[in-house]
């Protein structure tokens, strides 16, 4: 098997991140084929809903951090900018089936998603910041959008993980889900879905997203450049050189390489 794992049934497309020991942490390569599979449905008829999960206990843990040093994203054209714009414009029902942790990309992915099923046990967090990182998938905009600035602010300048409840409080979850039935009520959701008009569906979800797509297309543009020259920062060599390392990083060091130049 891949790392992602696709299913067909009944109208329904399930998409599985498939690297459990993992975490199924991300790698260039599956944000390129999540892109293609998702162009893929958007084009085929007789995909009615897409049902999005994660195998074993994890939904993603957000980027392979060694993949990504080697493979770090440019400002445009990026296997991340393809995934963020094919998901932007992607006009049928996605549903996500989240437990475990859901970190990074595996957080702000689920902005773009209409239904979310997390387990009781889902941890979220946003840790870019402590990566010397930024934010990305639009969340620049999506995430106050959908909880308010402050909770915003919080979530991404201090990056401290968070549960499911807050996440359901905040609007970021339609509904917690014992831990051994999200696959399942999401499923049920999905097969409800794929019984209703397709063409009606997909307009309304087009009118729904129609009041701010461009305006999370212009926070995806800004965010890739932002975030291609941070990853490149003096900053984020310290905080990856510490994760690697498996100690607390010294942004002095950074500061003390930059004055030095």
């Amino acid at each position: 098997m891949g790392d992602i794992v696709t299913e067909r049934s009944e109208g329904i497309l399930r998409v599985a991140l498939n690297r459990p020991a993992k975490k199924n942490a991300m790698t260039s390569s599956m944000y390129l084929d999540l892109a293609g599979i998702f162009n893929e449905a958007a084009k085929d008829e007789s995909v009615r809903v897409v049902l999005w999960h994660g195998a074993g206990d994890a939904f993603t843990a957000g980027n392979d951090i060694g993949d990504f040093l080697g493979n770090p994203p440019e400002a445009g054209g990026s296997p991340q900018s393809k995934l963020m714009h094919m998901l932007l414009e992607f006009d049928k029902p996605l549903i996500a089936a989240v437990r475990g942790i859901a970190v990074g990309g595996g957080t702000t992915m689920l902005l773009h998603c209409d239904f979310v099923y997390a387990s009781e046990n889902t941890r979220f967090q946003l840790p870019f910041i402590n990566l010397a990182l930024l934010p990305e998938f639009g969340s620049s905009y999506l995430l106050p959008l959908t909880v308010g600035h402050a909770r915003a602010a919080e979530l991404i300048l201090l990056g401290l993980p968070f549960d499911a409840g807050r996440a359901q409080e905040m609007g970021l979850v339609t509904k917690i889900v014992p831990d051994p039935d999200v696959l399942q009520v999401a499923m049920e959701t999905a097969h409800k879905l794929a019984t209703k008009p397709s063409d009606a569906l997909r307009a309304a979800k087009r009118l729904l997203k129609r009041p701010f797509r461009d305006q999370v297309r212009g926070a995806m543009d800004a965010e890739n450049g932002a975030f291609s020259l941070q990853t490149r920062s003096e900053e984020a060599k310290e905080a990856f050189a510490a994760f690697l390392e498996k100690r607390p990083p010294d942004f002095s060091r950074a500061m003390k390489s930059m004055t030095a130049r």
